[in-house]
């Protein structure tokens, strides 16, 4: 509230300033506060909502436009209406500025341990440690796993080598509340916990002071595809279909083209100087050349600075044996034999991607996507799962490359490249990029 305040207070003094009135200054600044919070702009974790919050922070906007137009109405004088309707951009502006430095804010101590929302799971011992172990991916999300409460405390043994203590069963919730001193319950969804018991527990935790937090029976949904719409009394989970067609793609497409060809030109230099020090460590091409299958299923020719020795291909037999994938159509070693001085170097950084950038200017790829798979790797996916993957073009990064990228298990880079396809929104791209840069100084499963 103190933010808002003060993107409303800067924008009135500026319209004091140029215009000599007073009457944005006495009534706009209370006024704006008073309309994010009608719209729940001061909710708990409404920060953690990007396109929610901006949909909060216009919608206020034009109830003030509104409010100032009925105004002028009645008291037929131009200057505040004028006022009013030349600061609010002001204000929209800086508020929305304001909170996403607070965001980033919250996140980078986040990152660091601090102001974490502590919780302790309700549900099966299996979901308790997926979601334990996402969060652990995840360590900029605010939330931290206390404890847990499991509806079959006989695999507590699932849980327990995380480092999350185990309180019991479901009965036991309330004591885990008061034990660990956390914040809110996260319920999973399971047989053993019945609309009853969910209640109780709800009763319990308001008289505690922590919340409860329902996780879908869908996991990997949006929150922007799920809305809740009132049946006969009872609320009920609408599920928006995934946005599939090619017409909202068209700026994407567009968008990508143009910055992978600014990033061509930027980057033409240190292009160039990799590809010398590629020829002066090891003998051949500077670039490889390898097919991958891209959108509706089409092969194409994938774009990358070589990073092996000529030979390797044929020298891959020898070291099936330390495949960290086993016997399946992917193939990662850590510590690749294979793999050149200046190759290891170029990994670790991920520059060996740089040519991929006319992989996206001629249309072949995104510059976000799902990761671009060879033949084998597509047609030994289960065909679902790889018709709904080569419904978008491969990407250059994506969520499973910002979130761990080889040291993640084939299944979560699986669940992630589906995900990326059913949730597909800009805000997504947007986030994944500005994550695409961490991911890389990081350095994490680049090798």
């Amino acid at each position: 509230m103190a933010t808002d305040l003060t993107a409303a207070l800067a924008a009135s003094v500026t319209v004091l300033l140029l215009f000599d009135r007073w009457f944005v200054l006495a009534a706009l600044p209370a006024a704006w506060v008073l309309g994010l919070a009608l719209h729940g702009a001061y909710q708990q974790h409404c920060l953690r909502e990007g396109t929610q919050e901006f949909r909060r922070v216009l919608r206020a906007a034009g109830l003030i436009a509104v409010g100032a137009s009925a105004a002028w109405w009645f008291v037929p004088e131009a200057g505040p209406l004028h006022d009013t309707l030349f600061a609010l951009p002001l204000t929209v502006a800086a508020t929305l500025l304001l909170r996403q430095a607070r965001r980033l804010r919250m996140r980078a101590a986040w990152h660091h341990g601090r102001n974490l929302e502590r919780a302790v799971v309700v549900g099966p011992a299996s979901s308790a440690a997926d979601l334990i172990s996402l969060l652990h991916r995840n360590s900029d999300c605010g939330l931290k796993i206390v404890g847990v409460c499991l509806t079959d405390p006989a695999h507590a043994g699932r849980v327990v080598p995380d480092g999350v203590p185990s309180y019991g069963g479901v009965d036991d919730t309330a004591a885990a509340v008061r034990q660990s001193g956390c914040d809110a319950v996260i319920a999973l969804p399971s047989p053993g916990l019945e609309a009853d018991e969910l209640r109780r527990l709800s009763w319990q935790l308001q008289a505690a002071g922590a919340e409860l937090l329902l996780a879908p029976v869908l996991a990997d949904v949006a929150a922007a595809r799920v809305a809740v719409t009132p049946f006969a009394g009872l609320p009920l989970m609408e599920l928006h279909a995934p946005t599939l067609s090619r017409f909202p793609r068209i700026p994407k497409e567009l968008t990508d083209r143009a910055f992978a060809a600014a990033g061509l030109v930027l980057l033409a230099p240190l292009m160039l100087a990799v590809a010398a020090l590629i020829r002066l460590d090891s003998p051949g091409s500077a670039l490889f050349r390898h097919c991958r299958i891209g959108l509706r299923g089409q092969e194409f020719t994938v774009l990358k600075f070589r990073t092996m020795y000529q030979d390797a291909e044929r020298r891959r037999a020898e070291f099936s044996a330390l495949n960290q994938y086993g016997d399946g159509a992917l193939f990662k070693i850590v510590d690749d034999p294979r793999i050149t001085r200046v190759g290891a170097f170029l990994r670790h950084w991920s520059l060996d991607e740089l040519p991929q950038l006319l992989n996206v200017v001629t249309g072949r790829m995104s510059l976000v996507g799902p990761r671009p798979l060879t033949p084998d790797e597509t047609f030994a996916l289960p065909e679902d799962i790889r018709r709904l993957r080569l419904l978008v073009k491969p990407g250059l990064s994506g969520l499973w490359q910002v979130s761990g990228r080889s040291e993640l298990p084939l299944e979560e880079r699986v669940r992630l490249d589906l995900s990326y396809v059913e949730n597909w929104s800009t805000a997504l791209d947007l986030r994944i990029l500005a994550r695409t840069p961490g991911a890389v100084i990081r350095g994490t499963g680049a090798y």
